[in-house]
């Protein structure tokens, strides 16, 4: 059993949508007949305090390391999409060797998972500890969205970046 606070997520949903952080306290509202719209099956982690970070990885190179500043919980929907709900920070103002292990360690992950073309790996650290916690393989690539932010931050041009990502595509017959 996990101790609260834990976070329930919706299995076939994206961009946080249907994320939910359980505090202490009645969680009947949530998990009842009439509360809970995403289907039959959720998965359920330990909610990890600290700064919320990512890296994009393209190909077999990690880009860099951000930290996602909101004045939320967490990094949902809201945060994502709406104009002022986050400011990234490109380099993340964490240690040096920190920013080496995730970067190290989401192109790891992106490999050993057999991804391909880019990936996003969502970090939380707290003090100097890292915590994975997914690999997103459909990252988002909006103007506002994480990997051109990193793109530009590696001197690579969205335009450089759509090129990059077409002449990389695979397909599997």
């Amino acid at each position: 059993l996990l101790e609260r606070p834990y976070v329930v997520k919706p299995l076939n949903e994206g961009s946080s949508v249907g994320v939910h952080i359980v505090p202490e306290g009645d969680n009947e509202p949530l998990f009842n007949d009439t509360g809970w719209p995403y289907g039959d099956r959720v998965m359920v982690e330990k909610f990890i305090s600290g700064k919320e970070l990512t890296v994009a990885v393209m190909g077999d190179r990690a880009l860099g390391v951000t930290e996602i500043k909101t004045g939320r919980e967490f990094y949902d929907y809201e945060a994502k999409y709406e104009d002022g709900g986050s400011h990234h920070v490109v380099p993340a103002d964490i240690d040096p060797d920190v920013a080496e292990e995730a970067m190290r360690l989401s192109v790891l992950a992106h490999q050993s998972l057999g991804c391909r073309g880019l990936s996003r790996a969502d970090f939380r650290c707290d003090d100097k500890e890292l915590y994975l916690l997914e690999i997103n393989t459909q990252p988002g690539m909006t103007p506002t969205s994480l990997v051109p932010e990193q793109a530009a931050y590696a001197n690579i041009s969205f335009q450089e970046l759509v090129v990059w990502m077409v002449d990389n595509a695979e397909c599997d017959s």
